[in-house]
């Protein structure tokens, strides 16, 4: 059943307008809002199954479309298409040096309107792969107080980089400390897209509110979609394309210490 398309029919579909710029943003469930930011190439599957696990845990989980199809199966073909276009696009940064993604602060303004739609403390921000990083950059928006930074891969060509300027690191590393914030963080050990370069940078800025998890490789499902297979390589994708959905596995686990931590900072 991996190769069916998702057609999200239990979500809302929702135009939002932050600051004139409309996106859909696929919306399910109730309590406190949880942003849930798609991997390369897009809103998959295992995109969604796990959006419908934050649901199921109790929040109003939003997920807003940046690229790709929404439910598509991730082809390795259509998914290099579509990440060499996310690569040029003016929303994103995707080599070292180009400093913070521009489409982060239309994310920390649906963070905003969420938070005033759901109430709560504040709101969770889940970043995966491409998107990583974004939820790092979105505790910048007050309301966001529950990062979950999963195997973020930009910048592409510096292992040891993160995707931020250096302005917004200094005003991230500032928030957290002020307001005691904690990041918890995911990656399998080989992961050639997100290096344990790259988490000693994020541990160099952030201190102890940096709780970055390394994984084994061999937790990592063998059978993945084509994209992860074909493209991405290595076992990457911690909670979605390369769990294995099998009680006690250490990949479920994760799933379950990021609900877990939702639920601490959020109810």
């Amino acid at each position: 059943m991996r190769n069916l398309d998702d057609p999200i029919t239990d979500f809302s579909h929702r135009a939002v307008d932050v600051d004139g710029v409309v996106k859909t943003v696929y919306v399910a469930g109730s309590g406190p809002a949880v942003v849930l930011m798609p991997e390369m190439p897009g809103i998959s599957p295992d995109v969604l199954r796990l959006a419908r696990w934050v649901r199921d845990a109790g929040f109003t989980v939003h997920v807003p479309s940046l690229f790709g199809v929404d439910g598509a199966y991730p082809t390795a073909d259509g998914g290099m298409e579509i990440a060499k276009r996310a690569c040029v696009s003016a929303e994103f940064r995707a080599f070292a040096g180009g400093g913070t993604s521009p489409v982060t602060a239309w994310l920390r303004g649906l963070a905003r309107l969420a938070h005033k739609e759901c109430g709560g403390p504040g709101v969770g921000a889940i970043g995966l792969c491409f998107t990583g990083n974004f939820a790092l950059t979105m505790t910048l928006e007050p309301a966001v107080i529950a990062p979950v930074v999963n195997h973020p891969s930009l910048p592409l060509d510096d292992p040891a980089g993160l995707e931020i300027s250096d302005e917004d690191a200094r005003a991230v590393r500032d928030r957290i400390a002020r307001d005691g914030l904690k990041v918890l963080a995911y990656r399998f050990e080989n992961d050639r897209w997100c290096t344990g370069q790259r988490f000693a940078a994020y541990q160099a800025l952030l201190g102890d509110a940096f709780d970055g998890r390394v994984l084994p490789d061999s937790a990592g499902n063998t059978n993945p979609p084509p994209f992860a297979r074909e493209v991405v390589g290595t076992p990457h994708s911690v909670v979605t394309a390369h769990l294995v959905d099998a009680q006690g596995h250490p990949t479920v686990q994760a799933r379950d210490e990021i609900l877990a931590f939702l639920k601490d900072r959020l109810h």
